[in-house]
């Protein structure tokens, strides 16, 4: 019979996975003492790079926040500054997964699986030619082994052999920023899809060596869909379906692990001014469904689509189709007071499962551009 309650025990084939990746090294970590589950950043006094030259002290290169504690919902808001040095450094990066019961709509709990505690995970941020020591670890509260894909990670599987961490251990990899991009990272053990699922998947942006246009504002959103045995809105506690997920139909589609998070009728609209240029970086964890990312009233003014920054951005993009495992980072300009809202165009994610999130631009009317009739 399928095994559908992360709650329970891994399954067998969750063990023998687990085994047959890590091998002897991944059950030595069982015996690991559980490590502050914090997610940070810290500066090295002096790191190297991959060919062994000096490299300076780091800024801190990850940031996030919940914002609500009573939910998973990561904090659009909290992201690592824009990079505006003309030299590499040594990141030293940790980050922990987490498996944790939170809300997901009012009146409904969920068992997420989490970098950090939120979702998306923390964003990551460094700019091409940094180095990092990249440490994983697993909340010795936690059922399940995890590990991390990096996509910005030249190395067998992401990255995600030499992080693969039973629950209370931790592993550390070591690799150079060589191609810049938003790239997403996630949990990619055999049942991975249920992880990423659950919410185990973040971004990492490797900002060329020439930096990003200067905005006024940027924003952190990923989308991901959950699948349930429970219709949406039946409340109480919801459990994972397995059959649903290969059905490919989902019963919430979400932004930032939560049902209409950014809206006025939930924990509020995102904010910005007229005459701002906005910045949204997006993560569409998947593990099916390819968003259709759209914002009603404005145009992606500026769009990297895959998140490819080394390529000039492509302008006044309607609709930019962000397939699962990949990211796009799109500016829109802000002439008019208004309220923006961020959807996934195939619009029964938006009315029926979940799937929105507002920006309200305040400041004087510009009629020039738009003004409703009386």
């Amino acid at each position: 019979m399928a095994t559908n309650e992360m709650e329970r025990a891994p399954t067998d084939i969750n063990r023998r996975g687990f085994l047959r990746q890590a091998g002897a090294a991944g059950v030595a970590l069982l015996g690991v003492s559980a490590l502050t589950p914090e997610v940070r950043a810290e500066g090295a006094d002096r790191g190297a790079g991959a060919g062994g030259e000096p490299v300076a002290a780091a800024e801190p290169g990850i940031r996030g926040a919940r914002l609500n504690a009573s939910s998973v919902m990561g904090d659009a808001t909290q992201l690592p500054p824009p990079i505006t040095r003309d030299h590499a450094v040594h990141h030293e990066i940790e980050i922990e997964a987490r498996e944790v019961e939170a809300e997901l709509d009012a009146g409904t709990r969920f068992t997420f699986m989490t970098w950090g505690g939120q979702v998306p995970g923390p964003m990551i941020r460094v700019r091409q030619g940094d180095t990092v020591a990249l440490t994983v670890k697993n909340a010795k509260g936690n059922s399940q082994p995890h590990n991390l894909d990096m996509h910005a990670v030249y190395g067998t599987g992401g990255g995600s052999d030499a992080t693969m961490v039973a629950p209370g251990g931790s592993a550390t990899e070591r690799f150079k920023c060589m191609y810049p991009g938003a790239f997403i990272y996630h949990c990619a053990v055999p049942l991975l899809d249920e992880h990423i699922s659950r919410g185990m998947f973040g971004m990492i942006v490797v900002e060329p060596q020439e930096g990003l246009p200067k905005v006024d504002r940027e924003f952190y959103l990923g989308q991901h869909e959950l699948y349930t045995n429970e219709p949406y809105g039946s409340g109480g506690k919801l459990h994972f379906s397995n059959e649903a997920m290969v059905r490919e139909q989902p019963t919430y589609v979400l932004f930032n692990g939560a049902a209409y998070g950014y809206t006025a009728d939930r924990f509020g609209a995102l904010q910005a001014r007229v005459g701002e240029t906005v910045r949204v970086f997006m993560v569409c964890g998947g593990p099916n469904l390819t968003s259709s990312f759209h914002a009603i009233g404005n145009v992606w003014a500026r769009c990297w689509p895959q998140g490819a920054l080394a390529n000039a951005p492509m302008r006044c993009v309607q609709t930019q189709p962000v397939p699962p495992g990949s990211c796009v980072v799109a500016d829109m300009d802000l002439p008019v007071p208004e309220t923006i809202k961020l959807v996934d165009h195939a619009l029964t994610r938006v009315t029926r499962q979940g799937l929105l999130a507002a920006i309200e631009v305040q400041g004087p009317a510009n009629p020039g551009i738009y003004a409703a009739s009386p």
